[in-house]
């Protein structure tokens, strides 16, 4: 009896572990959208080095009337004058509980550096990214839509 109950047991936890599907990646291109007006704002790559996640734009989308080189104006230091295009934006998050927290993130609008934290919807083709000061309620989220 005490068999039979183990190799049940043993059985349904075999399917529960093969039927959960993993994590959705957050590896690849994405397409950053304005959290105030949902306009398309540029192309970013997300990728994994020396352990942290980074993010770096690729491309800025076309805008009325902005030059697509233009240079993060508002940045301090080493960004200062610099092309938005190929910046790293996003950097230093570690995994934890199946979201990279603990990194910083830039807009390059304003040219602040925030507090980040980053998860990916399990259909695996949005993220929410959040930019904070403090605390995660002191912040704002954006969404990005995977680009294929």
């Amino acid at each position: 009896m005490m068999r039979g109950l183990v190799s049940t047991g043993a059985f349904l936890l075999t399917l529960a572990v093969a039927g959960a599907s993993p994590a959705p990646s957050l590896l690849g291109r994405w397409k950053t959208l304005d959290d105030k007006t949902g306009e398309a704002k540029s192309i970013v790559s997300v990728y994994v080095e020396s352990g942290e996640l980074k993010a770096r734009v690729d491309s800025l989308l076309p805008l009325p009337g902005k030059d697509p080189n233009r240079v993060c104006e508002k940045c301090e230091g080493e960004r200062k004058g610099q092309r938005i295009r190929g910046m790293i934006v996003a950097w230093g998050l570690k995994p934890k509980n199946g979201v990279w927290e603990g990194g910083r993130i830039l807009d390059p609008v304003n040219g602040k550096i925030y507090r980040c934290r980053i998860a990916a919807d399990p259909d695996g083709k949005t993220l929410i990214v959040r930019g904070y000061i403090g605390i995660s309620l002191l912040g704002r989220s954006q969404k990005w839509e995977r680009v294929e």
